[in-house]
């Protein structure tokens, strides 16, 4: 039974990842270029936009594939090892990494169009949405890395007693 969940997990992060990497290659592009063409006073945002977003997803691609490595070691009955508090560690450090790029793409964008009168609540808004759903998981991954911490060495006294 633990495999078929485990399994159902792994399929749901590759398909994230799969789905991640077709909209960051055919519909990101897209939707810049679209956006330079209605609004040809900002069309040279296009490439910084896409630059940002592109160093963005890279920690969330490591992210999942930490993801990945951690459900592997459940997989594996290795679920209460370093090997899984390092997995935890490093998407906490990818969901502190992408709350930190987010903020520093919206106040960019608030300096950019601060003095043009354009609306950017969405963009901000947005941003926001990244910046709170990151340090959600960093928090999480952080808790649980603190309790299987603790669970790692309460076993490993249990054993130096025994």
């Amino acid at each position: 039974m633990k495999r078929v969940s485990t399994l159902s997990l792994k399929i749901a992060v590759i398909l994230i990842g799969i789905l991640s990497m077709v909209l960051c290659i055919l519909w990101l592009p897209e939707i810049a270029a679209r956006d330079a063409a209605m609004h040809p006073e900002t069309a040279y945002l296009q490439y910084p936009f896409l630059i940002g977003a592109y160093i963005t997803v890279i920690p969330f691609f490591v992210a999942l594939f930490q993801a990945l490595k951690l459900l592997n070691y459940i997989d594996q009955n290795n679920a209460f090892s370093e090997l899984s508090v390092l997995a935890l560690k490093y998407i906490k450090y990818c969901a502190i990494t992408i709350s930190t790029l987010a903020v520093a793409e919206i106040i960019s964008g608030i300096i950019l169009f601060a003095g043009e009168g354009e609306d950017i609540t969405g963009f901000i808004s947005l941003g926001f949405m990244f910046t709170f759903a990151s340090m959600v998981i960093g928090v999480f991954a952080a808790v649980l890395q603190k309790l299987l911490k603790d669970a790692i060495d309460i076993k490993a006294e249990n054993d130096l007693t025994v």
